[in-house]
């Protein structure tokens, strides 16, 4: 199989940043944190982090906070919940979330909560379990998941579960790898785990393996590699956003 051309990836990944004035980063402006997060994850785990310089990357990053207490995806855009937690992963990676002011940033997701307990993405209302699991798994990291109502969130969570023993996006949505990613993610968070079929769930994952060995997001699709990744999820939604 050979070896990972670990510093091929690293040489791409530093290009991909310095290329601000290119098509492609300007049409994906939107999304820069998110890339931020998915480029230096990625640093990371091939143990090259130290390739960016961390003091210009954190204080990009704080320029993208909103004075509500939320992250928008670039310096002078709105504040939404998927990017904040990847501002706060990002200063993670760092060992750095001290340097925020953890009980503005919350209270920015507290406000987010629905009276049934789900999440709006952002001040337009938007709802969908992804951003209940980013929330908890947010205020998680942060050590102040107390501050909303856990329970209403996991009772919002259970009543997106469908018969198949997946999730949906909201209740009555059809089940798929990605909402069921976050919907258990964030039942395990909150210690919730016993509301998921493990056997059930178990059996309806297993089926999304097809032919050719790769895995689809829910039946009669084809195979996607990214289907299950929590990153293919938020470029999904904000696509999707920034196109209506």
């Amino acid at each position: 199989m050979g070896e990972l051309a670990a510093d091929k990836h690293v040489k791409y990944i530093i290009s991909v940043e310095k290329k601000k004035d290119s098509f492609e980063s300007v049409v994906m402006e939107h999304l820069r944190l998110n890339g931020a997060y998915w480029g230096l994850t990625t640093l990371d785990i091939l143990g090259k982090l130290d390739a960016v310089d961390e003091e210009d990357v954190i204080s990009w990053i704080l320029k993208c906070q909103d004075e509500s207490g939320g992250f928008a995806g670039n310096i002078g855009h709105d504040p939404h919940v998927l990017y904040t937690l990847s501002a706060v992963q990002v200063l993670a990676l760092f060992d750095k979330v001290d340097i925020l002011d953890a009980d503005k940033v919350s209270n920015y997701i507290v406000g987010l909560q629905n009276e049934d307990g789900s999440f709006s993405g952002d001040i337009w209302g938007e709802v969908d379990t992804r951003f209940s699991y980013i929330a908890i798994c947010c205020l998680s990291i942060l050590q102040r998941l107390d501050k909303i109502n856990v329970d209403k969130a996991v009772e919002y969570i259970v009543s997106c579960k469908n018969l198949d023993g997946g999730f949906g996006c909201t209740p009555g949505g059809e089940s798929h790898s990605g909402q069921i990613f976050c919907c258990v993610g964030a039942l395990a968070i909150a210690g919730a785990l016993h509301h998921v079929d493990k056997d059930l769930l178990g059996w309806w994952l297993c089926e999304r393996q097809v032919k050719s060995g790769g895995l689809n997001g829910r039946p009669e699709k084809l195979p996607d590699v990214g289907i299950f990744s929590q990153p293919n999820l938020m470029m999904e939604h904000s696509c999707r956003s920034s196109s209506q």
